[in-house]
């Protein structure tokens, strides 16, 4: 499942081969929302677990360079990354997921039986008998923000791992036809390591959104579409990237697309609810607390 193992995590609770081994003998099945990553009308990648620009595109990108440090390239990064602080100016335009249950800053976890997931689900097949595969996006309100960003997390699952417990998004479900768009918006440093730490989102420079579709467009890409001066700016810009001791900061990160990266910056996701089945029933209630005691047990008769 990746480095993290989050998809894992996020959709059984453990990361335990016997225990998935288990599912797939008896059937379990577990729908799951995926996202398209589209430039231009372009399609580029499917993402599962996280569409991230800022902070952890830049982690990704820098960790690549390190393949030879093996794991410890991502604490090395994350470090350097966190450090640099760099921010990235830009428009966020999202339209809401209104027929979506709940809130991402509710304390609603999805778990198996999810009554929430139910009821897109409901509403899914609702949705196919009357229109087909159409889609009504185009009747949504668009809403936007432009601002200075230190990171701008999309995820369709809590991405929770061993080192986040309960996730990037703790009330993020599985099937509800939406991600929750988190935007750190740019501050001191400090405040960002308490957002990093405990991972809420509960800070006013932190914003958190549930949504169905959404577009980034970076301050260097509107730029350049407005006028014929900004071929100098990019230039100069290139030249700031080829030369590190420059005091200018970044103008482009990378999007990080589940663990690969995505080098166009301006870039249009949308959510497809359910697209895919997992063989896996969802997170139990008191699942960890159940898999720390049978590890104890076993340790104990090792």
């Amino acid at each position: 499942s990746g480095s993290t193992d989050c998809i894992c995590y996020s959709t059984v609770g453990i990361s335990d081969p016997v225990t998935s081994a288990l599912h797939i003998i008896v059937g379990d099945c577990q729908p799951l929302d995926v996202s398209s990553v589209h430039h231009n009308n372009t399609f580029l990648k499917y993402s599962v677990s996280l569409l991230g620009y800022g902070f952890y595109g830049d982690i990704l990108k820098d960790s690549e360079k390190k393949r030879w440090m093996g794991p410890m390239r991502y604490d090395y990064s994350g470090v350097k990354t966190f450090l640099s602080h760099h921010y990235y100016e830009g428009t966020i335009a999202y339209q809401p997921a209104k027929r979506t249950h709940g809130s991402p800053r509710d304390k609603e976890s999805c778990r198996t039986g999810c009554y929430i997931c139910k009821k897109s689900e409901k509403q899914l097949a609702e949705q196919l008998k009357e229109c087909g595969l159409k889609h009504e996006d185009g009747e949504e309100e668009w809403k936007v923000i432009k601002g200075k960003f230190l990171a701008i997390n999309a995820v369709n699952m809590s991405c929770a791992c061993p080192r986040s417990p309960k996730g990037l998004s703790p009330a993020a479900h599985l099937a509800d036809g939406s991600a929750d768009l988190i935007l750190v918006r740019k501050c001191s440093r400090f405040d960002f390591l308490r957002y990093l730490v405990r991972h809420t989102n509960q800070d006013d420079q932190v914003y958190v959104f549930r949504v169905k579709r959404f577009q980034f467009t970076s301050k260097l890409s509107e730029d350049n579409e407005s006028n014929v001066m900004d071929i100098g700016k990019k230039r100069f810009g290139q030249f700031c990237r080829d030369h590190p001791a420059c005091c200018c900061n970044i103008v482009n990160s990378t999007w990080n697309c589940d663990g690969e990266t995505l080098d166009s910056s301006a870039i249009e996701v949308r959510v497809h609810c359910q697209l895919m089945k997992l063989f896996a029933r969802g997170i139990e209630e008191n699942c960890k607390d159940e898999a720390a005691y049978s590890q104890s047990s076993v340790e104990q008769l090792l």
